[in-house]
């Protein structure tokens, strides 16, 4: 691979640490002060790191009766954690764990989305719970099928869902509770919008990503992946998008017209090995990317340099997270594999 260095796991081994955690690491979070990291794990614990000090012992919590399915910052510090028993918790830095909500056992809670004016939405089922800083619940928003993913716009006024044949927009402080549908067919998932708030993109049960445009309501198709899509994000600004899916990153751009018409841009691949996991840095037009491999890198999307973080060989990477100002990465594999790098150290 292009770039690479003898010693994939310098970066890992000399300015971070990782971890056996023993289970499926199901999600990655930093709080939004960036005074912890958490992952979320098959097994239903949690753990806690200081990213400060990544090689200091790490917390673990007994969380959820179940597995943990989600794991997103809360609008301030700590995180929220949803599960297969039905459960919302909110997980504070120093451990305290205390629940905001239960479902009950046949209502998983698979999607969390927050935003720093301190809105929570929890998709569970068909509906999405809308909830204040507070936890009070504001409003339950129906779906015509279970949502399969959730997120705010930049400004926390509109929430998307992704659900069977479409995404639907609501205006959060809207009185009267009817969505915008953008449709589309097929089971759509994961959403997230632009984060100029122009565009909704959407990962689709088939091995594609569709969106709209929102000024017309233009359709783009983004197809030829070898499998299906499992995570997909913008770069700070929102120039490019970052998919995983293919044996490289793939990168789409959302300028001068874009995507529409446009090809995509490939970084990182020539080793026929698919990549997972991609999180585009906060504030540079740099991807991090995990691979079924369990490598994990770095990528400028202008010059196509590459920096290994982790080496090949613990398991694929299944959960991927910078921290808000871009100076620690955190990743997580299929095997239980856990690691957590601070850039701003001086090798």
């Amino acid at each position: 691979m292009t770039g690479s260095v003898e010693d994939a796991d310098f970066l890992l081994s000399t300015r971070g640490a990782g971890r056996e955690l023993g289970a499926w690491v199901v999600g990655v979070a930093f709080g939004r002060d960036g005074k912890g990291a958490a992952f979320g794990l098959g097994d239903g614990t949690l753990h806690l790191a200081d990213p400060a000090l990544p090689e200091a012992e790490w917390r673990r919590l007994e969380a959820h009766d179940g597995a943990c399915l989600t794991l997103v910052p809360d609008f301030a510090d700590g995180f929220l954690s949803g599960g297969d028993d039905g459960k919302l918790l909110r997980v504070l830095p120093d451990g305290g764990v205390s629940a905001l909500a239960d479902f009950g056992m046949m209502k998983w809670v698979e999607h969390i989305a927050t935003h720093p004016s301190g809105l929570r939405a929890v998709a569970v089922g068909k509906a999405v719970h809308l909830l204040d800083k507070a936890s009070a619940k504001l409003k339950a928003l129906a779906h015509p099928s279970t949502v399969g993913g959730v997120a705010f716009d930049a400004k926390g006024k509109r929430i998307a869902a992704g659900h069977y044949n479409g995404v639907s927009l609501w205006f959060v402080n809207s009185r009267e509770d009817k969505p915008r549908v953008l449709p589309w067919k097929g089971s759509h998932q994961l959403v997230a919008f632009s984060p100029d708030g122009t565009h909704v993109v959407s990962t689709m049960q088939e091995n594609a990503l569709h969106g709209w445009r929102l000024t017309d309501q233009q359709d783009m198709r983004m197809s030829g992946y070898p499998t299906k899509i499992k995570s997909f994000s913008f770069t700070g600004k929102g120039r490019w998008m970052a998919t995983a899916g293919a044996d490289c990153v793939v990168l789409w751009p959302f300028f001068a017209g874009g995507p529409m018409g446009k090809p995509p841009v490939e970084l990182a691949g020539g080793d026929g090995v698919l990549c997972t996991q991609v999180a585009c840095h906060p504030q540079h037009e740099v991807v991090a990317a995990g691979f079924q491999d369990g490598l994990v890198l770095m990528a400028e999307i202008g010059s196509g340099k590459i920096v290994p973080v982790a080496a090949p060989g613990r398991g694929a990477v299944s959960a991927l997270a910078w921290n808000a100002t871009g100076t620690h990465l955190a990743f997580g594999t299929e095997t239980g594999f856990a690691g957590l790098v601070d850039l701003s150290r001086r090798g």
